[in-house]
């Protein structure tokens, strides 16, 4: 195989990776993010760092950033939208180490995140990736 010219998927193309992995998910879980923004970084940062007491910015894959379900109120004033953050060095980098396709690295990544918020147990989170095919 000639290697040459070949790259690592850009911020730009992880996104279309990353919309095409949400895109994958059964419509009931993807019907219950509405309003929640998918973000795509090289790494977390420094903030996100020093909140989670990291010793290397691979040491986190994706983050979720918002109120969960279970701990919503509808007596809160409006807050900022849930957003998650997939950080793509972190991803790459796991996805060279392990035979996971990264497409299939990005939707676990994408279901954990927002299943944790979502109360989902981890067999729930499970199903829905065995649902995309993940």
């Amino acid at each position: 195989m000639d290697w040459t010219g070949i790259k690592a998927p850009t911020l730009e193309e992880f996104e279309q990776l990353a919309d095409a992995a949400f895109a994958r998910l059964p419509e009931g879980f993807r019907a219950r993010c509405e309003g929640v923004i998918i973000r795509v970084e090289d790494f977390p940062d420094e903030e996100v760092m020093a909140e989670m007491a990291l010793e290397s910015p691979f040491d986190l894959l994706g983050l979720y950033q918002g109120i969960s379900h279970i701990d919503r109120s509808v007596m809160e004033p409006a807050h900022l939208p849930d957003m998650v953050f997939l950080y793509r060095r972190p991803m790459l980098d796991y996805w060279a180490e392990y035979d996971e396709p990264l497409d299939h690295l990005i939707a676990h990544v994408l279901v954990h995140e927002i299943g944790h918020h979502m109360g989902l147990s981890d067999e729930d989170m499970h199903e829905i990736e065995e649902a995309a095919g993940a």
